[in-house]
């Protein structure tokens, strides 16, 4: 394993002197010899600090040292050959400006979201695109775009989850190449016509008077169904159908009413009828 480890060190090492060639060999010890000859002045030139939360890719004669980046601490930079690039690995936040979105079912609507993201790979976020930040703020102006065109009003009201999951994923596979993880994408806000909401608050005042009109309806039923019943019981016992009569008595009189209506059998009448 040790053997195999160092094999694979000597190999890196000689692709790195076939990278730079001869030419760049004798160019990176002339300014070894300048840092030697001016020291200590040269060593304020040379040193640089690079912060705990920051990278530092270093070129040198154009090409990235060790492929890696270096830090955080002190890093020595040889003057003219070497040229390096500081990178913020902290998470950025990036709003998503507002968007003009004509959904599946043809509305109009206008869209904004915010995107928090982190660079996980600095060399790959200098040397693989030119502006990262710029390029990932406007992958998610198109992925919103994009993904808000395949649903329908009703959904994106009702997904913003699942929709704001899903451009999450889009965006991390996109970015992956160019170090950047995203973290999380939010929809903030959702802006529909005047005129849609109009139409949109009647429908629901429509659904809320037509559900209302069934609770009522079942009321009736339910009410008329224990009117039935209670018929029947009367029906069975006479005498409960006068206890009731008293009972709607007491009833009126308690809320002060001045007319009261009795009501007499048919059968007593009959002698008139017949005089």
């Amino acid at each position: 394993v040790v053997e195999r480890h160092g094999v694979k060190k000597r190999r890196r090492q000689q692709h790195s002197k076939e990278g730079i060639g001869a030419c760049g060999w004798i160019l990176v010890s002339l300014s070894f010899l300048f840092v030697l000859i001016t020291f200590p002045f040269s060593i304020w030139m040379c040193l640089k600090i690079v912060k705990e939360y920051e990278r530092a890719v270093v070129f040198r004669l154009g090409r990235i040292v060790s492929k890696k980046a270096k830090g955080p601490g002190l890093i020595m930079v040889l003057p003219c050959t070497d040229v390096f690039a500081r990178v913020d690995l902290r998470t950025v936040t990036s709003n998503i400006p507002l968007q003009e979105i004509l959904t599946k079912d043809s509305v109009t609507t206008q869209v904004d979201g915010v995107v928090y993201y982190k660079i996980h790979s600095a060399v790959c976020s200098v040397a693989n695109v030119t502006d990262v930040h710029l390029a990932t703020n406007l992958l998610a102006q198109t992925t919103l775009r994009n993904v808000l065109g395949t649903q329908s009003l009703s959904q994106i009201l009702s997904g913003r989850e699942e929709i704001a999951h899903n451009i999450q994923s889009i965006l991390d596979n996109a970015t992956g190449k160019w170090g950047i993880q995203v973290a999380r994408v939010e929809i903030k806000d959702v802006r529909i016509p005047m005129e849609m909401q109009r139409a949109m608050a009647a429908e629901a005042e429509a659904t809320r008077d037509a559900r209302a009109q069934i609770i009522a309806a079942e009321g009736e039923r339910n009410a008329s169904e224990a009117l039935k019943q209670a018929s029947m019981v009367l029906v069975e016992a006479p005498s409960a159908l006068q206890l009731r009569y008293l009972q709607t008595l007491t009833t009126l009189a308690t809320e002060k009413n001045s007319t009261i209506v009795f009501p007499l059998p048919m059968n007593m009448l009959q002698g008139f009828y017949k005089q």
